[in-house]
């Protein structure tokens, strides 16, 4: 399985394999109605090879959820080594992007995960944001960071899901409206 620290080629081809099989499906039919045998044969795997990689249908999209989403927001945070304007707005547009794109192409079993989607999307967001924490204020202590990196990440989410539900106006203009509390704070007298 592992050679010489590295993950064989074949494990991850597999791995996609499945990957793609299941969003396929989800493009096709509700979430509740696709099967692991659905899954593994249009993978062209047996059941067996399937729960090698996973342990159930829940499990694949979880980790389908997480590597896609971290997939673009890492993409957006490259070049990024400081929470900045520039950070959250980038990954505000990723994610609007990314929810508006798969409530489009699967439509049928959107609702269905949704609940799913957003743990992940806010257990990913935490942990991009406590890395790019860490890295700007690394004075400050773990917990600190931590419970700053669950506000961001909570807020964001919530920002991305009330433009998506309003669509008042482009995603800009709603970030820029957002970034104004970001920059300046609450000032409570």
């Amino acid at each position: 399985m592992f050679m010489s620290g590295k993950v064989d080629p074949r494990i991850l081809r597999t791995r996609k394999l499945i990957m793609d099989a299941f969003i396929e499906l989800a493009t096709k039919k509700d979430f509740k109605d696709i099967t692991i045998k659905d899954i593994a044969s249009v993978a062209t795997v047996n059941r067996a090879t399937f729960y090698d990689h996973f342990l159930d249908k829940y499990d694949l999209l979880e980790k389908v959820l997480a590597e896609k989403i971290m997939t673009q927001v890492v993409a957006e945070v490259r070049g990024h080594d400081q929470l900045t304007e520039q950070t959250i707005q980038a990954i505000f547009l990723s994610l609007v992007q990314f929810l508006t794109n798969l409530a489009s192409q699967c439509r049928r079993s959107y609702e269905t995960f949704s609940p799913m989607i957003e743990a992940t999307m806010k257990k990913q967001l935490e942990q991009t944001f406590h890395g790019l924490m860490r890295k700007q204020w690394p004075h400050q202590s773990d917990e600190t960071l931590r419970v700053g990196a669950v506000m961001f990440s909570w807020a964001l989410y919530g920002a991305v899901m009330d433009w998506m539900k309003t669509r008042n106006g482009p995603p800009e203009e709603y970030m820029k409206q957002a970034i104004y509390f970001v920059q300046n704070g609450l000032r409570f007298s």
